[in-house]
């Protein structure tokens, strides 16, 4: 039997209520179980997936006409576009199973979305029962969530073990109700745990914590999951300071032994590229390894900071981050005077909070004051803020301008709440050509809800509307609240953000995504690092120097029998890639052969370029992922392996040419004195900041004594054959992954 229903949608929708009410319909019914929308029908959208962006909820736009809020935020706009729009075609009280809401989540008429909704389920009958009694969006009377509560909220499970979640959501008449089955659940660490949309979490085989988020009703909470590993962790190494004490507890409580400390060598090439961007010379390192006082590696991390490879260093990665990109001629003196203000002020150490607030509030123009070229670069409201959030805060609000963060408290007010600090920057031509001049343009500070209309105030995120006289700057009371010790945000975002400079991963992660649904898998950690960065007055150099002396830190990343799955946990350091202007340093090192860079002084660092504009002219940098500046994500920094960048290192004519140079090492070592042996031991002094094995010796000794002939088959000079084993020996040394990675 066909369904009635196209007969009434032809006809008004007023019609079709009073058809139900002339026929004995339940419109008029209200009881104390009686469905809304808000509460019983937005959830189920939800969990099927209905307001998703891939759906009805794409880009503002909707599918084939239908759209929705963006995971129900807004469940207002939602009703309306449900119930009043398209003549009452989409739910039908007169038949409220063959509304077409329900024919097509369930898929009975022909829907792109496949099938949402199962006939007869649970889910159906709340929404055919929602619409038979009269399709109420939400009463005075009616409850409302005020919270969601997960259980377990935390809890230890084995590897490979399952756990169910119950979720339970609250409402403001005390009632509650068990929403595991409309609730989404969604783990932080895919390859730790998968969750179902059951709510049955399924853990995989690698020990740490995972966190599983579960959302409802646009509120969140979170179950968080410790894996141990069980081994017997029975013998730690000596703790320094509090980062050994609560990594060493928790790599206790979890049961996973760490590594043994590593040794000299490897600790002073390790400390030196991670501060200061370059390898330890073979004179360090010999000088290092023969020193046998107790206390030279804090020796050796405070003379690394000390030096101008530090704020080189530094400054090259804020520059990146800060944008500090040249797309023409004409940014060359801004981007040199931004990039010298970083380095200066990193060679200085001048407190974080003082050069963020030197930032954000800067006026003038470049020639007095460099940091205005933040906003050469970043000139909208919503960039500002966005990048500001991002960077400073670890915050995420790009999609927050749309629509309500989807894992997270923010909604569109917190967005232009933030926007209103930069409302008042004005723009003038300065005596500098091409560039300008910043200045505050006295006026109230506040910024157009683009979705509501309304004017709203500056406010820090999760904070009250400020009142900012229209003669004060807005952007200085951006940098007071977010410097104040109370603020959630500021330091554990910076803290997070070198964490994972020097660990590879942050303690949360990714690091600039801090939220309650990503928590960190240290929290203590977390916490006391924040609180020592505040209490040292934002010393970054203290900072540097705290995680740089710890045990952690200094652990070996050679793994033992337990630890070698770990991937969070810090029992050992774990291996990375050198950037790429570091590698390029380190060959350029290595061969005797520096890089020239066009505009700049011989000599000149691959770690010391003040831009991206280098990356175009240096094959190497751009073929190992050199960023371009264009965001504030660290993401941006190509750190995966790819053929090209192999096959660089093994025959581009770059390399073979600082292999060959005229005055590169190769030829210093064939015209220089001494033994092979003694050639081979600076070598690997000058690459890996160790000796050479005896086996090492022998061998490299056997290739350099090999007889070599030319096209011709004669006898080779033996100066050039000399000279083309050494070039090889060095290539071999530059092509080793323990060159290349910094372990």
């Amino acid at each position: 039997m066909k369904p009635f229903y196209p007969f009434l949608f032809r006809c008004a929708p007023a019609f079709a209520a009073a058809f139900l009410f002339v026929s004995g319909g339940c419109l008029a019914a209200e009881s104390a179980s009686s469905l809304n929308f808000v509460n019983d029908v937005e959830p189920i959208l939800t969990k099927a997936s209905c307001n998703s962006g891939g759906c009805h909820a794409k880009a503002g736009i909707g599918q084939r006409g239908f759209r929705l809020s963006v995971l129900g935020f807004e469940p207002q706009e939602d009703y309306e576009h449900i119930v009043k729009e398209g003549k009452g075609r989409r739910v039908f009280a007169a038949a409220p199973d063959q509304s077409l809401l329900l024919l097509k989540a369930a898929n009975i008429v022909p829907h792109g979305g496949g099938k949402r909704l199962e006939p007869g389920s649970e889910e159906f009958q709340t929404v055919v029962r929602w619409i038979s009694e009269g399709m109420v969006y939400e009463r005075e009377s009616d409850p409302k969530i005020v919270s969601v509560e997960v259980e377990p909220a935390r809890i230890s499970l084995k590897a490979k073990s399952q756990q169910h979640l119950k979720v339970r959501a609250r409402y403001t008449d005390g009632s509650v109700r068990d929403v595991s089955r409309t609730a989404l659940y969604e783990a932080n660490d895919k390859s730790m745990a998968e969750a179902s949309e059951e709510g049955v979490v399924s853990l995989q085989d690698l020990p740490g914590n995972v966190a599983v988020m579960v959302r409802y009703s646009g509120l969140v909470s979170v179950c968080s999951i410790s894996v141990p590993l069980g081994a017997p962790v029975e013998q730690l190494p000596p703790s320094k300071n509090f980062i050994d004490e609560l990594v060493f507890a928790n790599l206790k409580r979890i049961g996973i032994p760490p590594s043994g400390v590593c040794d000299d060598s490897t600790f002073l090439r390790r400390v030196s590229l991670d501060i200061a961007g370059r390898l330890p010379t073979e004179e360090e390192a010999q000088a290092f390894l023969n020193n046998n006082d107790p206390g030279k590696r804090d020796a050796v991390i405070d003379v690394l900071l000390r030096s101008s490879g530090y704020a080189d260093f530094f400054a090259g990665k804020w520059a990146m981050l800060l944008h500090n990109k040249r797309d023409l001629a004409s940014d060359t003196v801004s981007n040199f005077a931004f990039h010298s203000w970083i380095r200066d002020s990193l060679l200085a150490n001048t407190p974080y909070d003082v050069m963020v607030r030197d930032l954000l509030a800067a006026t003038g123009e470049i020639t007095t004051n460099p940091a205005v070229a933040w906003f050469k670069r970043v000139k909208e409201p919503k960039q500002q803020l966005e990048d500001v959030a991002q960077l400073f805060l670890g915050v995420r609000m790009q999609c927050v301008q749309c629509h309500h963060h989807p894992f997270e408290r923010w909604g569109q007010q917190d967005y232009y709440s933030l926007a209103a600090f930069f409302s008042q920057i004005g723009r003038k031509l300065s005596s500098t050509p091409e560039e300008e001049t910043i200045f505050h343009k006295r006026g109230i500070a506040q910024a157009e809800n683009k979705k509501t209309k309304q004017q709203v105030r500056p406010a820090g995120l999760g904070g009250g509307p400020l009142e900012i006289a229209p003669d004060e700057d807005p952007r200085l009371r951006l940098a007071e609240w977010m410097r104040e010790k109370t603020n959630p945000f500021f330091a554990k975002a910076l803290v997070n953000r070198y964490w994972k400079h020097f660990f590879r991963r942050g303690l949360v992660d990714p690091e600039d995504d801090i939220r309650d649904t990503n928590p960190p898998t240290n929290p203590e950690l977390l916490d006391a690092l924040a609180a020592k960065f505040v209490q040292s007055g934002y010393d970054l150099k203290e900072l540097i120097r705290t995680i740089t002396q710890s045990t952690t830190y200094q652990l070996s990343s050679v793994p033992n029998e337990y630890n070698g799955i770990d991937q969070q946990n810090f029992s050992r350091y774990y291996p990375r890639r050198l950037p790429a202007e570091v590698l390029l340093d380190a060959i350029d090192g290595l061969t005797g052969t520096p890089t020239n860079f066009p505009d700049l002084p011989p000599g000149t660092r691959a770690v010391s370029l003040p831009d991206n504009s280098y990356n175009r002219t240096t094959a190497l940098l751009k073929v190992f992922g050199r960023p371009e500046g264009l965001s504030v994500c660290e993401c941006e920094r190509v750190d995966s392996a790819s053929l090209s960048q192999s096959l660089h290192l093994l025959n581009s004519a770059d390399i073979k040419g600082k292999l060959s140079g005229a005055n590169g090492r190769a030829e210093r070592l064939v015209k220089a004195g001494g033994t092979d042996a003694e050639k081979i031991r600076g070598l690997y002094f000058t690459a890996f900041a160790r000796p050479p094995s005896a086996e090492e010796i022998r061998e490299a000794e056997e290739y350099l004594k090999r007889p070599l002939t030319d096209a011709r088959g004669e006898p080779m000079d033996p100066l050039k054959a000399k000279r083309n084993s050494l070039e090889d020996l060095i290539w071999a040394l530059m092509n080793a992954k323990e060159f290349s990675y910094n372990h």
